[in-house]
């Protein structure tokens, strides 16, 4: 028995990212300041909250899950519900409790559903999870008393006592609410990958034989998970009904769990940071992307395609990637052709959007003409030149970009070894 203490030494690593992320929270709104960019970030922590808590399925439990927006949107239902019950004085809670509630209503159905679903594992857990969200979906343009029908269940977010001025009625008050159940929620999530349950997800999603073997029972173990993620999803979904002040049928459509299915691979899953960077990829691409062209869904598709043949990790593996080539002096090997990659992607894309657009043009404005702006320049979509001068800049770029990829891998490999040389030398020391 020891008679002293110990002390961990402080990770100040740790202590200065979370100091940062909380900072970052706190400031980003008097940067961007216009009512757009209050509207984006208060979206992008509702976001980061809701593809966290499917990454704990996907990421660190292996299970995909094609129903997660049930548990996000059903949260924001009882939300939204809970919020009309304080207006009219039956319920009495204070409004920034709201999105408790909605994350009680996630774990409750999480145990409902979770049961049945967690039975199996791999793609029969895919299927039935796609099974469960199609009959949510179906249950509520079916059961208009508490889903409100196609035109849903609205509120009002201004309502009892202010408590020091604070309303909820301005925007900038509603990101400070959603700021820091998104830092405690996101603080939360990280601490469940460092307990023994998470460090058992992640066995169980490698290894799940050998997990049995040992004497644990993996349904157990996806089971407590499965609900985990369900009462943040809920989080998620009660800021949302808080923010928004509505919610429809589309809250728990397939169209919404696709997406934090595809923003979280985007993001990378396999590290805790990745859905982060989905999550804000996601709230960009749907309220700025979109707003450029009628085809973005088409362009996110291609992006999707790109990186699952080219960075099947993520956004966040190749930010790892890099960074661990930076910090043996590689990196600055690599700028030309990282340089050289970039121009010639961006000329295939080029060459690739004036097809898109003209497709688009041709399908949903032929009645305004056959000509149309893109890029400052005027494309005719009936004229052949335009469509030829457009294949033979994707197809000139696609080429000169296979040329470049192809020395790049040259190059990586052959600092890769160098690495490793570098390593196996250290440890000789």
């Amino acid at each position: 028995m020891k008679n002293y203490y110990e002390f961990k030494p402080i990770n100040v690593g740790r202590w200065l990212i979370w100091s940062l992320f909380a900072l970052l929270l706190a400031l980003v709104p008097l940067v961007f300041t216009s009512s757009l960019s209050i509207t984006i970030l208060s979206q992008m922590g509702i976001a980061i909250i809701a593809c966290l808590s499917y990454n704990m399925l996907l990421g660190q439990g292996g299970m995909l899950s094609f129903g997660h927006a049930v548990y996000t949107g059903l949260g924001s239902y009882l939300a939204i519900h809970a919020l009309n019950s304080i207006s009219d004085g039956s319920l009495p809670m204070p409004v920034s409790a709201v999105p408790l509630v909605g994350g009680l209503a996630g774990m409750g159905f999480a145990l409902l559903f979770g049961y049945v679903t967690t039975r199996k594992s791999g793609t029969t857990f895919a299927m039935i999870t796609l099974g469960m969200g199609e009959l949510v979906f179906a249950m509520s343009l079916m059961i208009p008393e508490f889903f409100g029908g196609e035109g849903g269940v609205s509120g009002n977010r201004v309502t009892g006592n202010s408590f020091m001025g604070i309303t909820y009625g301005p925007p900038i008050q509603v990101y400070y609410l959603i700021a820091v159940y998104t830092f405690l929620a996101v603080a939360a999530m990280f601490a469940f990958t460092r307990t023994p349950l998470g460090r058992m997800l992640n066995a169980v999603r490698d290894n799940p034989e050998r997990v049995e073997f040992v004497g644990y029972n993996t349904q157990r173990i996806r089971f407590t998970a499965f609900v985990i993620a369900g009462f943040f999803a809920g989080i998620s979904g009660g800021l949302a009904a808080l923010n928004f002040e509505i919610v429809t049928a589309e809250v728990v459509g397939a169209g919404r769990s696709g997406a934090y299915l595809l923003f979280t691979f985007l993001g990378g899953a396999t590290f805790f940071f990745g859905p982060i960077i989905g999550a804000v990829l996601m709230v960009l691409a749907f309220v700025l992307f979109s707003e450029f062209t009628k085809a973005w869904l088409l362009y996110l598709g291609l992006i999707f395609l790109f990186m699952v043949m080219y960075a099947p990790g993520g956004v966040a593996s190749l930010i790892m990637m890099n960074l661990r080539v930076a910090v043996f002096g590689y990196l600055r090997k690599l700028w030309v052709s990282y340089l050289a990659l970039a121009l010639t992607a961006l000329v295939v894309l080029l060459g690739a959007a004036a097809m898109i657009e003209m497709i688009y043009h041709l399908q949903l404005n032929a009645g305004l003409g056959s000509e149309l702006r893109f890029l400052g320049g005027t494309l005719d979509s009936k004229s052949l030149d335009s469509w030829f001068g457009a294949a033979f800049v994707m197809l000139t770029g696609l080429g000169l970009f296979e040329v470049c990829r192809r020395q790049f891998a040259r190059e990586w490999s052959q600092i890769q070894e160098n690495i490793e040389k570098e390593i196996k030398r250290r440890e000789a020391l």
